[in-house]
């Protein structure tokens, strides 16, 4: 009984992060209040520490993030016609001929599917985000070297900004900042294993957040608002939490699969 009001209190603690983050930062449409960056490299500047190894917690939407869901099934996500049509059409069998089998494992679906996180700098302005599943590899990049990619793939070009907490009280849950970032031109894909499309002019945007829990145990939580006119009516919003790991003991690469 103690252990499930402990569980609890800390998926509220992780809720309340993203929320708080959402509001301060306008992934729900509020205005931003963030202070602006000092002058300082990003990694030198930077308000949390993102890097180590994060093992995902999958405390919603489990039958859609443990299990491939079957074809057409969209409940609860604003597509339109026009992505429920794509949807139903999903063939993985298709697209695993194609050689398309990471539709699923781009920007906007990786995080969402069970695995482990690995970050670390790869310089003073790139941020390296390695999946094990699927064995994707991301990079978040500040300022000027948020070069636009020649041609898009399945992770995008992402541009990485801090954002800096302005009169956050103290225990506050992001009284340090957190990190924004927005990836553009993804080759299209899946943002739901069962084929639920985005387009090629698809915005992903999210807001990364450390979080410390009641054993001083780290989570990092991430809020992240994918837009596409192409197949969805409105933002599709949601929230994954990832733990904190010793090393990298539990690193397990595995290939895209298409279903």
């Amino acid at each position: 009984m103690a252990a499930g009001v402990v569980q609890h209190a800390l998926w509220r603690k992780l809720a309340v992060a993203a929320a708080t983050i959402a509001l301060a930062t306008g992934v729900l449409g509020a205005q931003g209040r963030g202070q602006q960056a000092p002058a300082q490299a990003p990694r030198a500047g930077a308000p949390i520490d993102v890097t180590g190894y994060w093992v995902s917690l999958v405390t919603d939407d489990w039958r859609w993030r443990m299990m491939t869901p079957p074809k057409g099934d969209i409940l609860y996500l604003q597509v339109n016609a026009e992505g429920r049509r794509v949807a139903e059409a999903w063939d993985p069998a298709k697209d695993q001929a194609a050689g398309e089998a990471c539709r699923a494992y781009g920007a906007p679906g990786v995080m969402s599917l069970p695995g482990r996180l690995h970050i670390t700098w790869d310089n003073d302005t790139t941020l390296k985000v390695e999946f094990d599943t699927g064995t994707q590899t991301r990079w978040l990049r500040f300022g000027e070297s948020a070069a636009a990619a020649s041609a898009p793939d399945w992770q995008g070009t992402s541009r990485a900004a801090w954002e800096y907490a302005s009169g956050g009280a103290r225990g506050s849950a992001n009284r340090n900042g957190s990190l924004k970032v927005v990836t553009t031109q993804m080759r299209p894909g899946y943002f739901r294993k069962n084929g639920v499309p985005y387009g090629a002019n698809a915005v992903l945007t999210e807001y990364f957040a450390v979080v410390t829990g009641a054993q001083g145990e780290a989570y990092l939580a991430v809020t992240r608002m994918l837009e596409d006119p192409q197949y969805l009516n409105a933002p599709y919003v949601r929230t994954v939490q990832f733990r904190k790991q010793a090393d990298g003991s539990g690193w397990n690469p595995t290939p895209c699969a298409a279903n």
